[in-house]
């Protein structure tokens, strides 16, 4: 009976009684009321229904001032109702009707200008179950005050599972009984440790994320079985590469080492070999390591805090290309011509004897400085052959669209007890473009060949940006008083190419960047291939770091199905079509959890850092202009704010459509890309929050 309802009410847009709707339906039996009833109670706590307060029904697509969807809340209590393809709608924090972060709510929109408002009527879902928070004892009571103060809930611990907890402990817990919307009754599931230890912070922020370092204990009795080395009899059926040329390049301080590589140059064309540990030999489905890798998805770097995806004893271990040791792989082996283009390749199982553990400084003392450390000797060359080819191929990328942001990123030093020390600029030099764009060619030609094969599979993919964000852009840009003659009619790689291209030379390019690559959308796991715009790549996918991610091991997975096992049954095809939409949705979001607790941790220790800097005075320049004030960047990457009621002299007004704050009386402007002369007036751990004023006017924009 739902798809008569739906039908008959798809075109009406007034309210219906139910008697209404069963005249539509041409109803006649009490039965069939009855039944119109029940079902007409499930479509709307299913929120396909709306149910007036008199009682009338209508689709909830026809309720043009009805929306549903995830709401996002500010610290300050304010939040927005974001939408796929509308305007977010802004919600006050008086209008949150005991919603709170990440509830799915309806909402009804009760403003419509700019920026439409509106305000919550219900909870729809509230997905919220673990919690990690610090336990407060109010008398008798223990009390959990979530970390997350985007999360505004009263939350009392039983005392059956917090016996053991005493004030200061950093807790894990689940949400148990609701007693009303903003207060609930949990149990605690596990104490982390007391918040002053060391590592308990970034822990905490880990578990927020639901990322656990404690393996499943089917997991722990099957590392019983994985072996220290490669047994011979593990080596029948691959091809023998130890008599290669092979090895690795990393980070001084990397352990889970995925990748290796090798390169032959002939006259006219080279044959690059991208060597990729083959976890899939050791991670099979339906087992403990496979059912913990798939839902942890992917490794965490959280500052030097990592959290694999696999145990150690695989990570580091069997898996690990380390030096001097055989080890199984799966490897691409690629001829490319002095255009960058693929001409022929082979993708097989392997196993190789990596010669040598290079890291990036030392490979790029040789490929930048041309000095060769001690023990390169035997590689220089080779090295410099393979810088060749990186040119190449990096020349052919650009040659079809591929956006290069280069966007900063920052590392975070501690001491030995966990604390912020220094932060310093992540930089990408010669070694590390070296290894991008050889992983790249890896990973496309993987992803060409199953997709001229037609057959399902994982791809990495990053559909067309939002015409609206590209025009809300470009508009800042003539904001600023620049003129784009880039013909920005559609949007091509190309074109966001010759855009950033012609903005380099401004002195808000790093922001512009920032912000133009904020508008695009975020690249995702997907079974249907749509190409990845950021890279202009038809075929994309991730097959070089099956240690570290779950989509490269069931890339790896397929291959073997595909290309050794030959299995095209469609009973094979069929079970795939299936499960591997589950596991590219599920492995990007555990992605994005990873990514979001990489960020929180970073403003945390960056916070931590600056405790030590208070009253330290420092250039910066405008990273981004809100209502309530602007936020100051400084060389090292540490954001902080200057609140509107500590910028003297005028009273400032937002004007966002010029991402600015304009003095009332005086005109003054600050907006983004301004410089500035800033000093810390406070910084809190505790909230990841920095406060700066300004120090001095005289690096404003004016004085560029």
């Amino acid at each position: 009976m739902k798809d008569q309802i739906l039908d008959v009410l798809k075109d009406i847009h007034e309210a219906k009684t139910l008697i209404e709707i069963n005249d539509l339906l041409k109803l006649t039996t009490v039965e069939d009321y009855q039944e119109l009833q029940k079902n007409m109670e499930e479509l709307v706590n299913d929120f396909i229904v709306f149910k007036t307060k008199k009682d009338k029904y209508l689709l909830m697509k026809n309720c043009p001032g009805l929306k549903i969807g995830k709401l996002s809340v500010n610290k300050k209590g304010f939040g927005f109702l974001l939408l796929d393809k509308e305007d977010d709608i802004y919600i006050a924090k008086d209008d949150m009707n005991g919603a709170i972060n990440d509830d799915t709510v309806l909402v009804e929109v009760t403003e419509k200008g700019l920026e439409p408002a509106g305000k919550v009527l219900k909870i729809v879902k509230r997905d919220l179950k673990n919690i990690v928070g610090e336990v407060k004892v109010i008398g008798k009571k223990k009390i959990l005050q979530p970390d997350d103060d985007k999360v505004n809930l009263k939350i009392i611990l039983s005392p059956e599972t917090s016996q053991n907890c005493v004030e200061g402990h950093k807790v894990l817990a689940k949400l148990n009984k609701k007693i009303d919307n903003k207060t609930y009754t949990a149990d605690c599931l596990k104490i982390l440790g007391h918040k002053d230890d060391a590592g308990i912070d970034i822990l905490s922020i880990a578990y927020k994320y639901s990322i656990f370092e404690e393996f499943s204990p089917e997991t722990i009795e099957e590392l019983n079985n994985i072996p220290e080395e490669v047994n011979p009899s593990e080596l029948e059926g691959r091809i023998d590469l130890t008599s290669e040329m092979i090895f690795t390049i990393d980070g001084a301080d990397t352990k889970d080492i995925d990748d290796a590589i090798s390169l032959k140059k002939h006259d006219d064309y080279y044959t690059l070999g991208v060597h990729i540990a083959d976890v899939s030999h050791y991670v099979k489905e339906n087992t403990g390591l496979g059912d913990d890798a798939y839902e942890r998805g992917t490794s965490a770097y959280l500052a030097d805090t990592v959290i694999p995806m696999l145990p150690h004893k695989l990570s580091n271990g069997i898996c690990s290309l380390n030096e001097g040791t055989v080890r199984l792989t799966m490897s691409c082996v690629m001829d490319i011509d002095k255009n960058g283009k693929i001409t022929n390749y082979d993708i097989f199982p392997s196993y190789i004897k990596s010669r040598k553990k290079m890291t990036y400084d030392n490979v790029n003392e040789i490929l930048e400085n041309n000095h060769t450390p001690d023990g390169y000797e035997d590689y220089a060359e080779k090295l410099k052959e393979m810088q060749e080819l990186a040119k190449i191929l990096r020349k052919e990328k650009v040659a079809r669209g591929y956006i290069e942001f280069d966007i900063p990123e920052a590392k975070i030093m501690q001491d030995k007890d966990g604390k912020a020390i220094d932060i310093k600029k992540r930089e990408q030099h010669a070694g590390e473009a070296l290894i991008e764009d050889f992983m790249i060619a890896a990973n496309e030609t993987v992803a060409t060949h199953i997709s001229n094969m037609a057959l399902p599979f994982i791809y990495r993919v990053h559909d067309l940006p939002n015409t609206e964000k590209i025009a809300d852009f470009l508009n800042l840009v003539k904001a600023l008083g620049y003129q784009i003659k880039t013909n920005i009619k559609e949007t091509t790689p190309k074109t966001m190419q010759k855009l950033l291209n012609e903005l380099k030379d401004k002195p808000e390019f790093l922001i512009l960047s920032t912000l133009l690559l904020r508008s695009m959308k975020k690249a995702e796991y997907s079974k249907t291939n749509i190409g990845h715009f950021g890279l202009a790549s038809k075929n994309y996918t991730h097959f070089t770091s099956p240690i570290r991610r779950f989509p490269d091991l069931t890339v790896h997975r397929l291959l073997k199905k595909y290309l050794i096992e030959k299995d095209f049954s469609m009973t094979t095809i069929n079970y795939l079509e299936n499960s591997l939409v589950e596991i590219a949705e599920h492995s990007s979001e555990r992605e994005l959890a990873a990514t979001n607790a990489e960020r929180d941790v970073n403003d945390m220790k960056m916070a931590e850092y600056m405790e030590s800097h208070i009253g330290e005075v420092y250039d910066g320049f405008i990273s981004s202009v809100t209502s309530f004030g602007i936020f100051v960047e400084l060389p090292n990457l540490v954001e902080g704010l200057v609140h509107i009621s500590n910028i003297p002299g005028d009273y400032y007004e937002y004007v966002p459509e010029l991402l600015s704050l304009i003095g009332k009386s005086t005109k003054k402007t600050y907006r983004i890309g301004d410089k500035l002369k800033v000093r810390v007036i406070s910084a809190s751990k505790e909230t990841a929050q920095i406060d700066f004023e300004i120090e001095s006017d005289k690096y404003d924009r004016n004085k560029k």
